[in-house]
């Protein structure tokens, strides 16, 4: 009998150790909204990526992070079976609203939920050019004054005092650095590690790449060349493409050509400067040696004929012309052009 035990015991410690030798690592990057520019257009989300890693035993959900929150993030995460309490980490590229409308509304659940505190990581305050003062620090301090002038945390505390006074900003633990020219590492968790360079959109602007050891991944937010308009060699970033040399995969904000100064929209030449064009990406994750390339943040949205307050010359665009202007920069990695919860699993199944 005793013998018959050690047999059945071993072979459940073999099963054991042939499942943890199975489950390999991995990563899947899930676009959590799209949306391009301050303007809303069928139903999409604000701009925002979710980056998880695990094994195939949790189906590479261990750890989750999420790459700024516009708005409509907690929806989409909803979709997913995703809730705030399950994030380990917000990263923000800049502190435009279309990428930090969210943010309130996933931290006040957060807080309802009683959920931990978590690090939200973003530069220090940047002073722009024209003297004001971008800072992600004082907006994420102030999340919750809105709840707590209308009387809603001081409501929601008398159902259950262990929730924190201070509402969703008490759970914030603000983690800051200073962009430089070359990437630095900002946060780390076992074996995944998030670093962070200089890039240029608006004062603070940073651009983040995950390294784990099932790929890596760039989120270049909405970063654009230094220089601010042509001549110039490229609309990228040179920053970012250092940043990306050698990574899998680039999740990139991305104008079409068709939006140009000289197409007859109307759309203004900085902003469209101030941002990367399709071509140009391709070119860049070209260069870097990147194997997919996930567009988002379009502008102009798929199927529309307006971008914000603008015409579309030639009418709404299709995911074929954004792949043609990828192509056109020399690309020949897998071209994804993003829609809501567009999702890319390494390694593939």
């Amino acid at each position: 009998m005793k013998q018959i035990s050690r047999i059945a015991l071993a072979g459940v410690v073999l099963a054991a150790l042939t499942t943890a030798a199975q489950a390999g690592p991995c990563l899947t990057v899930i676009l959590t909204g799209t949306q391009g520019g301050p303007s809303v257009f069928n139903g999409q989300a604000g701009a925002g990526t979710l980056v998880s890693y695990g094994d195939d035993s949790n189906n590479c959900g261990a750890m989750k992070l999420q790459f700024d929150a516009g708005r409509g993030t907690n929806m989409r995460l909803s979709q997913i079976n995703v809730t705030p309490v399950q994030l380990r980490a917000i990263f923000l590229t800049h502190i435009h609203g279309d990428h930090t409308e969210g943010l309130p509304d996933v931290m006040m659940l957060r807080w309802y939920l009683k959920g931990p505190k978590i690090d939200i990581v973003c530069s220090a305050d940047a002073v722009s050019t024209l003297g004001f003062t971008n800072s992600c620090r004082n907006y994420v301090s102030h999340i919750a004054d809105a709840f707590l002038q209308s009387g809603e945390i001081a409501e929601r505390r008398s159902e259950d005092s262990a929730r924190l006074a201070g509402g969703p900003a008490d759970l914030a633990n603000v983690v800051t650095f200073d962009p430089k020219e070359e990437r630095q590492v900002v946060w780390s968790s076992g074996d995944v590690k998030v670093s962070a360079i200089r890039s240029t959109h608006i004062s603070g602007h940073a651009s983040y790449r995950v390294d784990t050891p099932a790929g890596s991944v760039v989120i270049g937010g909405d970063a654009s060349n230094d220089v601010p308009a042509p001549p110039r060699a490229h609309s990228t970033s040179d920053q970012v493409e250092r940043l990306a040399n050698g990574a899998d995969v680039i999740v990139h904000s991305t104008i079409h050509p068709v939006l140009g100064p000289d197409r007859g929209s109307g759309f203004p030449a900085q902003s469209f400067y101030r941002q990367s064009l399709a071509s140009d990406l391709g070119a860049m994750a070209k260069r870097a040696g990147a194997k997919y390339l996930m567009l988002t943040h379009l502008a102009p949205s798929l199927g529309t004929a307006r971008h914000n307050r603008w015409n579309v010359p030639g009418g709404a665009l299709t995911e074929a012309d954004y792949r043609k202007a990828v192509e056109a920069g020399g690309f020949t990695g897998t071209i994804i052009v993003g829609t809501d919860l567009t999702t890319l699993r390494l390694p593939a199944k």
